[in-house]
């Protein structure tokens, strides 16, 4: 059996999570970068690619394209977040899951996509979860392996799913410039177009090798292959993940206190027993308040001493969102955990993980006092939310 990629890359990332922090810049021509005479392009919106400026490009070059280019510092850590974020919801589908970089990731969907009626409905709901969650825009490319799916991704942006087969190469990649082919630099395009290479289907027939191995060195026959759709590479994925966390996006936004302390506290019992059942305790806790309007407020709170345990998350979650809502209509909650603990310091606590029949019978009270308190809301009932 075929296996099934997906490449899920956020388009134009750092300039839409620079217009989530300030909706003014929506619409219009916004490059992220340092404002310094020296400074190169990070980011481009899609407003300012219509003139011409890609990531890369000098900041004094862009400026002189558009007029009116608006100019934003970056905000790394936000980025982070969002990113953490971006690849926690991911992770709920996929089988292996590689992130190549923070705003793009490889995930083996094989098992997975056959859990739906159409093949394509798994990619249209991780697509719209990340944008109503997140509100970033992301394109998905499906394919085979993992060279195709890349290129697949490339194809529609942005907001696009394409699929990609083998069969389909000599019509949909080939006709591509040697230069879109993933794994082709600026500096070996050139090279290869005085060969006569120009297209990657021009590459893919290629006869002479010998003329390709002072260009493509030791990738020869590999780059050969690709340029086929043929890619054996598989995911590789982190032997452990940097932080774990659980949300919800309310179907109605929400803005009753008790109703919103009751899905904290559900929160807290999925991500404590996720963490239960990876035997990993963290020492930061962080708050995601998304309001009604996609607006964010991320907060974290280093702690003294690793937690893991439900009502321990509970108190750190509540007690942050006590100190930053703005009483304002509630979209999305979610708490998370990072900085773990060393194993050492987890093999000194033998029973660190396992649950009490007291708390058995807590954790069976408290499902039944949510479901007679918010079997009216508008997110799932509790019972279905811990049994997740």
């Amino acid at each position: 059996m075929s296996r099934v990629y997906f490449h899920i890359d956020l388009n134009a990332f750092f300039a839409n999570a620079e217009v989530l922090l300030d909706p003014s810049l929506k619409g219009k021509p916004v490059v992220v970068c340092g404002n310094t005479r020296r400074s190169v392009v990070s980011t481009a919106s899609y407003e300012a690619r219509v003139y011409g400026i890609h990531s890369a490009m000098p900041l004094t070059e862009a400026e002189k394209l558009c007029r009116d280019l608006i100019i934003v510092n970056p905000h790394f850590q936000w980025y982070r977040e969002l990113s953490e974020h971006f690849i926690h919801i991911v992770s709920e589908y996929a089988g292996d899951l590689e992130q190549v970089s923070i705003d793009e990731c490889y995930a083996d969907m094989t098992e997975s996509i056959m859990k739906f009626p159409k093949p394509l409905d798994l990619a249209w709901q991780l697509q719209r979860r990340i944008y109503n969650e997140l509100g970033l825009p992301c394109s998905i490319g499906v394919a085979p392996n993992l060279f195709l799916a890349k290129m697949a991704s490339e194809m529609k942006k942005p907001m696009g799913i394409t699929v990609l087969r083998i069969r389909e190469v000599p019509e949909k990649l080939w006709p591509l410039p040697i230069e879109d082919m993933r794994g082709i630099g600026n500096k070996t395009a050139p090279v290869l177009r005085d060969l006569g290479i120009q297209t990657i289907g021009d590459l893919a027939n290629y006869t002479d090798i010998s003329d390709l191995k002072p260009v493509l060195g030791k990738n020869t026959e590999e780059m050969i292959r690709r340029a086929h759709g043929y890619d054996a590479r598989e995911i590789t994925p982190e032997t452990s993940p940097k932080s774990m966390g659980v949300s919800e996006t309310l179907l109605d936004d929400a803005v009753d206190y008790d109703e919103l302390r009751g899905l904290l506290r559900v929160l807290s019992r999925r991500l404590g027993k996720r963490l239960a059942e990876e035997k990993i305790a963290g020492s930061t806790i962080s708050l995601r308040i998304k309001y009604y309007d996609f607006q964010n407020v991320d907060r974290s709170r280093q702690l003294e001493n690793p937690i893991w345990q439900s009502d321990d998350l509970f108190v750190q979650a509540l007690s942050l969102f006590d100190e930053n809502w703005e009483d304002e209509p509630i979209r999305l909650l979610g708490i998370s955990v990072s900085d773990f603990a060393s194993s050492e310091y987890l093999g000194t606590q033998l029973n660190l993980f396992d649950e009490s029949e007291a708390e058995k019978k807590e954790t069976s009270s408290v499902i039944k006092d949510l479901n007679s308190q918010l079997g009216h809301s508008s997110f799932k009932r509790a019972s279905d939310l811990l049994k997740e």
